[in-house]
């Protein structure tokens, strides 16, 4: 691959429907970063963000304090501009869920690869205590459009035999078709 990865470049959405939706989503998320001291957080996209709705997030993260940093639409470029600018600045959790990829359209397997390495590089960064988890949404296509991911074992391998995250992750697959 040659020149720059769109999807691990952090960008924010355009706002093409003029409702500054998004912005006002990063920024309550950010708010609550502030005032609030969660043992888990969940960042992504519609997959994380629908989560709140559901009987297992009262049941299970409620408890926690778990907070939900999820935006429908989002790719992995915008969850790196949101976390690059404030998301995880006042929080310490022990362990922060990433789930993004899905909207990663016209991005290749190994660009939205490198665009997830991105995001939990800069959670070990600015986060090391917590312990990163990686939800990747696995689909077959003619293309093999996230052949990369069809693999869990060869794919942390190579994220672990990299370097680039550390012993301290794991990566989670959950296969759908």
């Amino acid at each position: 691959m040659s020149g720059e990865n769109p999807a691990s470049k952090p960008t924010p959405v355009q706002d093409v429907q003029g409702d500054g939706r998004w912005m006002s989503l990063h920024h309550r998320f950010v708010a609550d970063s502030k005032d609030k001291e969660p043992e888990v957080v969940f960042i992504g996209d519609s997959l994380v963000q629908l989560m709140h709705q559901c009987e297992i997030w009262r049941e299970l993260f409620s408890p926690l304090h778990a907070l939900n940093f999820g935006i429908g639409g989002d790719g992995t470029q915008h969850v790196l501009w949101r976390l690059e600018n404030g998301e995880l600045e006042h929080i310490r959790p022990k362990i922060v869920v990433v789930w993004v990829g899905t909207n990663n359209h016209g991005h290749t397997a190994e660009q939205v690869a490198g665009g997830i390495k991105a995001i939990v590089q800069l959670v070990n960064q600015r986060q090391p205590q917590a312990r990163v988890v990686v939800l990747v949404r696995v689909w077959e296509s003619g293309k093999g459009r996230m052949a990369v991911f069809r693999d869990p074992l060869r794919c942390n391998h190579s994220w672990h035999g990299s370097g680039q995250l550390g012993t301290e992750q794991w990566l989670s697959s959950k296969i759908s078709h």
